[in-house]
């Protein structure tokens, strides 16, 4: 394993953030043209069921990073390849549980932009997240982590 000459991945924001921004978006363009939403009746309960969806995979990869003794944000160094617990069905188990969390605040209390956001979110993701992060896991990891990626899907 040869080491990087880069010392983190170099994304441009971190991950929440970029998701809470087109939340934020969609929610004050909600505001000033209001679009039509889920009602109550179902929009809170699938926005309950997708929270905890999100939540459900996103934990257990965080707490996967924090046992393998690495750091689960992606502007730290990262010191070990982690490929088990729910690693093992996706590279990105952390973003696909944001992606859960905001389609369930969208069902909850948002409309049409607010859902509309997650568009834009999700190619920031990659572009400016996913992408990097896996060029930068490329080269501090090598073979073992593009065997890795022929094995498992970046996202499902």
């Amino acid at each position: 394993m040869a080491p990087s000459d880069k010392t983190t991945a170099g994304v441009i924001a971190p991950p929440p953030l970029i998701f809470l921004t087109g939340l934020l978006i969609g929610y004050g363009l909600d505001f000033l043209w209001p679009s039509p939403s889920l009602p109550n009746e179902i929009g809170y309960p699938l926005g309950v069921l997708l929270g905890v969806m999100g939540f459900a995979i996103a934990l257990p990869a965080l707490f996967g990073f924090r046992r393998a003794g690495t750091s689960p944000e992606p502007w730290n160094p990262s010191t070990v390849l982690v490929t088990g617990g729910v690693y093992r069905f996706s590279r990105n188990p952390m973003y696909v549980g944001l992606a859960f969390v905001y389609l369930g605040i969208t069902a909850a209390f948002g409309g049409i932009w607010m859902f509309a956001f997650l568009i834009p979110v999700l190619a920031t993701m990659h572009y400016g997240v996913i992408a990097r992060e896996e060029r930068y896991l490329r080269e501090l990891f090598g073979e073992p982590y593009r065997q890795y990626c022929d094995i498992v899907r970046r996202w499902l």
